[in-house]
């Protein structure tokens, strides 16, 4: 019996050794891989309807912050300065987008009818998304059936209140009304009305709801449950309640005028909005000749746990997770 060449085994064993780290490597590289703003869209107050027109607002500081337009809710009717008066609110301030009760249902083979019962929500996030593909250059048509996820942040639906409303004053309920107010579908239907087949679904984190999106967004791009992702958030303040019950906290600022880190500080502002990003694995916007329009290296996501209070914010959770963001980002 010949005996073993052990100078061949142990260069083969070193070549499957240094095989292994490559494939180790890459995998981790794509575990972290950046990814890529490939297009975007919005709708802000001060009709800020482009990010062009956004970016002026934020370059010249105008205040987008208005009373209350009379298409939302008779404000008189509603309102009283005293904050110690029960059932009112104590502002009559916000950022309001203009023509929300605009929309052509043809464009997206929607019904007339259907589209009656659609919570504004859902009509917004579906122009901003077509635009924001637009945006980038992508034939909204060509990503029929295509790995391409959705992922919206939203708060809640005040529309389904107006609908409610509607069904005890007629008497019957709409065949379109469920699906028209379901937060659910405001990603579900972006998803059918272009035939997208990645994941699709909503998020609410309150207040970080759209950030979360985008998290979630870059992690199912990196884990390659999708080649393709709009991500976004929509709000709009079409039901008085939640500013009658934010007053009732304390929580809104009488004067409409937000201070941050400022002693005169007494509330927030509540305003409108809907945005919509394009992310795609910046290796493959790179390789399909994309106009990148911003990096995302890394985020994260945390609770601030037991704080002073539910709503109450905790700084050493905040410093925790901008911390775990710029680490994975490998700039900390």
């Amino acid at each position: 019996m010949s005996q073993p060449n052990y100078g061949i085994l142990m260069k083969n064993a070193l070549n499957e050794i240094n095989s292994l780290r490559s494939q180790l490597a890459a995998v981790e590289a794509q575990k972290n891989e950046s990814i890529a703003i490939v297009g975007m869209s919005c709708r802000f107050p001060g009709g800020a309807t482009t990010p062009e027109r956004f970016w002026v607002l934020l370059r010249e500081g105008i205040s987008a912050i208005t009373e209350i337009p009379a298409d939302r809710w008779d404000v008189d009717k509603y309102y009283d300065a005293d904050p110690t008066s029960s059932g009112k609110m104590h502002t009559r301030y916000g950022g309001f987008l203009n023509e929300v009760d605009t929309f052509e249902p043809s464009f997206f083979n929607i019904a007339a009818r259907e589209a009656v019962s659609m919570d504004p929500q859902q009509r917004l996030l579906l122009e901003v998304s077509w635009e924001a593909l637009e945006s980038g250059n992508i034939v909204p048509a060509t990503l029929f059936d295509s790995s391409t996820g959705v992922f919206i942040g939203i708060g809640g639906s005040n529309y389904k209140s107006l609908m409610i409303e509607n069904r005890s004053r007629i008497g019957k309920t709409d065949l379109y009304e469920l699906s028209g107010t379901d937060v659910s579908v405001a990603a579900g239907r972006i998803s059918y009305v272009l035939g997208l087949m990645g994941p699709s679904f909503v998020i609410d984190t309150a207040c970080s709801s759209s950030l979360v999106s985008v998290h979630q967004a870059c992690q199912s791009l990196r884990q390659r449950e999708c080649d393709l992702a709009l991500a976004g958030g929509v709000g709009l303040l079409i039901d008085p309640d939640e500013m009658i019950g934010l007053s009732q906290g304390g929580m809104l600022a009488p004067d409409g005028s937000c201070k941050t880190f400022d002693a005169n500080a007494n509330g927030y502002v509540r305003g409108e909005g809907c945005g919509m990003i394009v992310l795609k694995r910046l290796s493959d916007a790179t390789a399909d000749g994309d106009n990148i329009l911003a990096i995302i290296r890394g985020s994260m996501v945390n609770h601030d746990g037991h704080s002073s209070g539910l709503t109450a914010p905790r700084g050493p959770a905040q410093v925790s997770v901008i911390k775990q963001a710029l680490d994975r980002a490998g700039i900390a």
